[in-house]
């Protein structure tokens, strides 16, 4: 399992260079079941990183590009009649694979973004009385500009929780800069890959996931990093219970990643910035998840 982990992330590395933090955590955020959020600039490779994951694992893939006027329908799917059966025929929308990019989904209007919250909670698509089941496995990794940017509509807080995990990549640095510059076109590098994964296999890794050993001390450690996102003035508000089980989620996937079959303070507190920081908002200019780990000693 190890290995195998070292292989996907080896190989996204290829393509992805000089990230390998962020990839490890990414795809943890897929091992455990959760949906990803990537922030950042345009041009730093958000969108080439889901293109990536999804042939790496395997996954059939669909982009849906939001925009100002994309509606809830271009991305759920739509009923038409058909006059040859003389009834209304359902037509899925792009929702209906395993991995889907939401490609800056803040430049949609918050009814469209709202079209994705069944989906990524439920795993499922309600349309017209109907309930229609999502793809196993189903992620959805969305890519959203910095707030500041013309033309955005920032996500409300019921949307963020969905996701488990949000990061940034950040540019490269200089070596990996000048690699990228003097390397292959990255669109052909990914038409190359070959799936690290066989059907089947992701679905065990989750299972495994889920397996894997949390004792009491952890739980109290994620229960005081909690208490302490609550009653500390440090922060708007604190952190809600689903907060503390994604937290404990992505704390056993790291672990796996590591080869491990019990997680440790040290994967929480790992995982805990791309974990929180979408959840959580700091009174002060420190990033959040710095101050949390700062003011809870480990048990």
């Amino acid at each position: 399992m190890h290995e195998t982990i070292n292989h996907i992330v080896a190989q996204i590395s290829r393509i992805i260079l000089g990230k390998e933090n962020q990839i490890r955590l990414a795809l943890a955020c897929l091992l455990g079941r959760g949906h990803l959020l990537i922030e950042d600039m345009p041009g730093v490779g958000k969108t080439t990183l889901a293109h990536v994951l999804a042939r790496s694992l395997g996954l059939n893939f669909n982009r849906i590009q939001f925009t100002s006027d994309l509606l809830p329908a271009d991305i759920l799917g739509i009923s038409v009649f058909d006059r040859g059966s003389g009834a209304f025929k359902f037509h899925p929308g792009p929702i209906f694979a395993q991995l889907i990019l939401a490609d800056e989904i803040n430049r949609a209007t918050p009814k469209t973004q709202s079209a994705l919250l069944e989906a990524m909670e439920e795993r499922q698509v309600t349309l017209e009385g109907e309930t229609r089941p999502l793809p196993e496995p189903f992620f959805v990794i969305a890519t959203q500009n910095p707030a500041y940017q013309i033309g955005t509509f920032p996500l409300p807080e019921s949307q963020l929780d969905r996701f488990l995990m949000r990061i940034e990549l950040g540019y490269p640095d200089q070596e990996a800069e000048r690699a990228l510059l003097q390397g292959e076109d990255r669109r052909d590098m990914i038409a190359g890959l070959q799936p690290c994964l066989a059907p089947g296999e992701l679905a065990a890794m989750q299972t495994q996931v889920a397996a894997i050993h949390a004792s009491d001390a952890l739980v109290d450690y994620v229960q005081a990093l909690l208490a302490y996102s609550r009653q500390s003035p440090a922060f708007d508000y604190g952190l809600s219970p689903r907060a503390g089980l994604a937290l404990l989620r992505a704390a056993k996937a790291w672990a796996l990643m590591a080869g491990r079959d019990y997680a440790l303070p040290e994967d929480v507190q790992t995982v805990l910035p791309a974990v929180t920081g979408h959840r959580l908002r700091a009174a002060g200019e420190e990033q959040a998840g710095q101050q949390l780990l700062r003011g809870v000693p480990i048990p």
